[in-house]
């Protein structure tokens, strides 16, 4: 059987999926690419290989159904799926909107679930495929001023984990992929940033922010290394649940759970408090 996958791949324009889409295209994969612009789609099918670009907002769920069904028509079955589209909003929760809010999640959470289950009746019937999602080192840890983005991520968090337990009798495999800090757009351009207004937060947050900006085009992850690893997990006959990516993110997210780890222990006691007497004497 030939090692030949088609990929369909949300967000190829820049960053992880560019580097990704450029990968797979090398090792003699088929990728279906889908972007914003007609520059950007004339842009990917110039790349070498069995490039297919599809023009996609991920918010608009007809549209995205449609692309997925002509793929499986016309390119045939799509055997990984990388939800990969979104961006961060750079704002602290008082001073972010609930149109920010609602724009946050239209994109990074229901614009993901909507790909996924575009694809997933396809993939049930094959009894197969690969589902990866990109969230972040953020859907598991938290920092000031992301209060939304984190947000958004942790339901993706969620959502991938308990997707997995539901197809995994169907021979469907799910990933989440938790990029810490590469050297993308995600910090730059591609940020949108909620105007400041409250001086209360400035000794907290314009140092935050201000190191944010200039870290842009510095960060510690290669994004073609990144694309190497996916791969890798693509080929595996058991992929993980999860897959961090980055020095950073394996620090951060471990110093999270150290910390969750504390505060439950500290207050075990307190926790184990709250159940029936018959409860507690019978455990």
């Amino acid at each position: 059987m030939s090692d030949t996958k088609t990929f369909l791949i949300t967000g190829v324009s820049t960053g992880l999926g560019h580097a990704l889409a450029r990968a797979a295209l090398a090792a003699g994969h088929r990728v279906v690419g889908t972007v914003r612009t007609p520059a950007d789609a004339r842009a990917f099918e110039a790349l070498a290989g069995d490039a297919h670009a599809r023009i996609l907002d991920v918010t608009d769920h007809d549209a995205v159904d449609t692309v997925v069904d002509e793929t499986e028509r016309d390119l045939g079955p799509v055997d990984v799926l990388v939800a990969n589209a979104g961006y961060g909003l750079d704002g602290l929760f008082e001073e972010s909107s609930m149109d920010d809010l609602r724009r946050q999640f239209e994109v990074n959470v229901y614009g993901t679930v909507a790909v996924i289950k575009a694809v997933l009746p396809h993939m049930r019937e094959r009894r197969s495929g690969h589902i990866i999602a990109v969230t972040s080192m953020g859907g598991l840890i938290t920092m000031p001023g992301l209060s939304f983005y984190h947000g958004s991520k942790f339901a993706v968090e969620g959502i991938l984990e308990t997707l997995g337990k539901e197809v995994a009798d169907f021979g469907i495999h799910v990933t989440a992929v938790e990029p810490g800090s590469f050297r993308t757009d995600w910090a730059g351009r591609s940020m949108i940033r909620a105007p400041r207004a409250i001086a209360d937060y400035d000794e907290l947050f314009e140092p935050l922010r201000a190191r944010r900006t200039r870290g842009s085009g510095h960060q510690p992850g290669d994004p073609d290394k990144a694309a190497a690893a996916v791969l890798r997990v693509v080929a595996a006959d058991q992929p993980p649940t999860r897959l961090l990516l980055g020095t950073d993110a394996l620090r951060l997210v471990k110093a999270g759970r150290d910390a969750f780890e504390r505060d439950m222990l500290a207050w075990a006691e307190l926790s184990a408090s709250t159940d029936f007497d018959d409860v507690s004497r019978s455990a």
